[in-house]
């Protein structure tokens, strides 16, 4: 993979961020300000193109080069580095190596599948989540809504690098994306199909595009075309192949998707950023077979804007929405304004993010258990009324 090529002349690097070689990769004056102190030390500022195996490939101001990531390798695997990240290197090292990681404005962060408390950052600085869904298969919501509630909740927060990092209120944007619109027999279809989104992504932006016909692309060139945006999706969504689309040329490989099912062969098998021709950056990540909550709340209660707004108006503060009376949730389902497949995933992701928060908090795992035991001893009591033997 090939990147431009930058100037090292001095002043280049002394100026404004608009007319800085990194300019394109999403340099601003806010980047400067926090890189001030290791621009005094002699470092140099780059951006992390791709990791593999503790080297990273980084683009300077003096072109991109291969850095060494052992300095900054830490227990936590949350700060690892990550394509995305903003970093200083050491311009004259032989090898040379990544001296730092600047703060984080947003990270995209999944659980691993271990049983450990742990967190899997996939790309960082981020300002678009793009949601890639093939409408040559059918659609799986509860996995949209799963893919939103991370997207929402992408914030870095206190636990990533010491909190946010310059300019770095609120989670990455995101989109919605349904790829091989060429693929739908007729535009009346396509529209209910957008609508099925729609109806589950309160106030997100859905596209739909052809990398085939070019349908929809320029629209997606131009949303993506101010900032750093992150390709996410299932094997076979088309991601790659989007990203040849935007880039013009093919730089990402792709392979053609199972005749059965329509999923991927993995083909991408790092994250990759991008620079687009239209303007913006693009990261492109493999496939995600499993999509596991971290810290989601916030973004639970986005996609659920609806359940949370009904919530307010339960007879009780605590309410379940399970048999309580007043249940403002229960009512919505029996006249038919709520579905129930909305309640069960929402509260399937809600006690998933307990459960990954409880992991790594005394006081939630604390509340967990006493929950259990009150809902236990209900149903002993409940069974014991039952068989009469309640006085």
């Amino acid at each position: 993979m090939s990147f431009q090529s930058f100037s090292s002349s001095a002043s280049s690097l002394q100026g404004s961020s608009a007319s800085h070689p990194l300019s394109p990769y999403g340099w601003d004056d806010a980047w400067a300000a926090e890189f001030a102190p290791y621009a005094q030390q002699g470092l140099l500022p780059g951006r992390v193109v791709r990791v593999d195996r503790g080297q990273c490939d980084v683009v300077t101001p003096r072109g991109t080069l291969r850095a060494d990531t052992a300095f900054v390798v830490p227990r936590d695997p949350m700060r690892i580095v990550c394509t995305g990240d903003w970093v200083a290197v050491d311009p004259d090292g032989d090898p040379q190596f990544v001296r730092t990681l600047l703060p984080r404005r947003t990270a995209f962060v999944r659980s691993t599948s271990s049983q450990r408390s742990e967190g899997q950052v996939l790309a960082t600085n981020v300002d678009h989540s793009v949601i890639c869904l093939s409408l040559a298969v059918e659609f799986d919501l509860g996995r949209v809504e799963r893919f939103l509630a991370l997207a929402m909740s992408s914030s870095s927060g206190d636990a990533l690098l010491g909190g946010g990092g310059p300019a770095g209120d609120g989670a990455a944007e995101p989109i919605v994306v349904l790829t091989k619109a060429d693929l739908v027999p007729d535009a009346t279809t396509l529209s209910h199909l957008v609508q099925d989104i729609e109806g589950i992504a309160p106030g997100v932006q859905v596209l739909t595009v052809s990398s085939a016909t070019g349908e929809g692309v320029d629209v997606f060139a131009a949303v993506v075309s101010g900032g750093t945006s992150v390709l996410l999706g299932a094997s076979g969504a088309g991601k790659s192949t989007l990203a040849n689309t935007l880039l013009g040329h093919d730089v990402m490989e792709v392979q053609a998707a199972r005749d059965v099912d329509g999923k991927g062969r993995h083909t991408t098998t790092t994250r990759n950023l991008l620079l687009l021709p239209s303007g913006g950056v693009l990261i492109d990540t493999p496939g995600l077979r499993g999509v596991g909550l971290w810290d989601a709340e916030a973004g639970v209660g986005q996609v659920f804007s609806e359940i949370e707004e009904l919530a307010e108006q339960c007879r009780f503060h605590d309410c379940a929405h399970e048999s309580e009376p007043g249940c403002a949730v229960l009512a919505a389902i029996e006249d038919g304004s709520l579905h129930e497949r909305r309640l069960d995933s929402f509260r399937k992701l809600i006690r998933e993010n307990q459960r990954i928060v409880a992991k790594t908090d005394a006081r939630m795992r604390s509340e967990m258990l006493r929950d259990w035991k009150r809902k236990g001893a209900e149903g002993r009591f409940a069974m014991e009324a039952k068989r009469g033997r309640v006085r």
